[in-house]
């Protein structure tokens, strides 16, 4: 027990005597700064400048990927909406017009839709000339 004891006043009288150096050394305004190379642990400065780089280099190769892909992108969108268009306006001639022998021929609209677009038409020409008869009178 007595070994333990002497053995903690030994190192702590160490402790003390090493940080009252460096006290002495700082006030008398020596600043000496000790270079640590730990085999594990790599200098912060170079982890800064490591980090630094490869932040620029992948940061420039993701612009440019989200550029390359940006673009394919809208091409791709454009051809696609071409080609639909095209399907479309194929759908919309084989359904309102039929191919015969003389070449193409409107198709009939059938007599309901057809009477009640005059009624709509009809209607409309009587609001517009109600509108007009309050203007004027």
């Amino acid at each position: 027990m007595y070994i333990l004891f002497t053995l903690f006043f030994v190192s702590l009288v160490g402790i003390i005597l090493m940080i009252g150096r460096k006290l002495v050394l700082v006030r008398d305004g020596q600043n000496i700064e000790m270079e640590y190379a730990h085999p594990f642990v790599p200098d912060l400065e170079k982890i800064k400048e490591l980090l630094n780089k490869s932040t620029k280099k992948y940061g420039y190769l993701s612009l440019v990927l989200i550029i390359r892909t940006h673009i394919r992108s809208s091409k791709f969108l454009k051809q696609k909406y071409e080609e639909i268009k095209t399907k479309v306006k194929d759908i919309h001639l084989k359904n309102v017009t039929q191919l015969t022998d003389d070449g193409l021929k409107t198709q009939e609209v059938s007599g309901f839709l057809k009477m009640i677009s005059d009624y709509k038409h009809k209607i409309r020409t009587i609001k517009h000339k109600i509108k007009k008869e309050e203007e004027i009178g």
